[in-house]
C-alpha cells in the first residue's frame, strides 16, 4: 500500500517541519532509509493535502497525491520558485508534517 494511503488510515507518528531547509534533508533521510524517492508531505487542514516531494540537483518535482496515493499533479520547480509553492507555506503557518521514517530491520 501506498505510504500516503498508510497516513489517512492508521495511526502513523508524524513530525512537524520547521524550516525551508529541513525539507531537503528529510526528503534525502527518507531517500536512504527506505530506498523510495522521495517523501511524503503532509498539509493538515480541513483536507490534509498530501505531496510527494522529491530532491534533485536541477530542481525539485512536487508531487500532489490522491487518497489512494495516485499522482493527481505533477510539478517540477527551481529552489526560488519552489519557496512559493503551497508546501512552504504551509510550514511557514505551521501546518506542515512528515511521517515518521523507520529504518528497516
Amino acid at each position: 500500500m501506498h505510504q500516503a494511503a498508510f497516513i489517512q488510515r492508521q495511526a502513523v507518528p508524524m513530525l512537524p517541519v520547521h524550516e525551508p531547509r529541513d525539507i531537503e534533508f528529510l526528503v534525502k533521510e527518507s531517500e536512504i532509509l527506505t530506498g523510495q524517492a522521495g517523501r511524503i508531505f503532509v498539509i493538515a487542514g480541513a483536507d490534509w493535502l498530501t505531496y510527494r516531494v522529491q530532491w534533485h540537483p536541477m530542481g525539485i518535482k512536487v508531487e500532489r497525491l490522491g487518497d489512494q496515493g495516485q499522482v493527481l499533479c505533477s510539478q517540477h520547480q527551481l529552489p526560488h520558485e519552489f519557496l512559493d509553492h503551497s508546501v512552504v507555506e504551509a510550514l511557514r503557518a505551521g501546518q506542515l508534517f512528515t511521517p515518521s521514517v523507520r529504518h528497516p530491520g
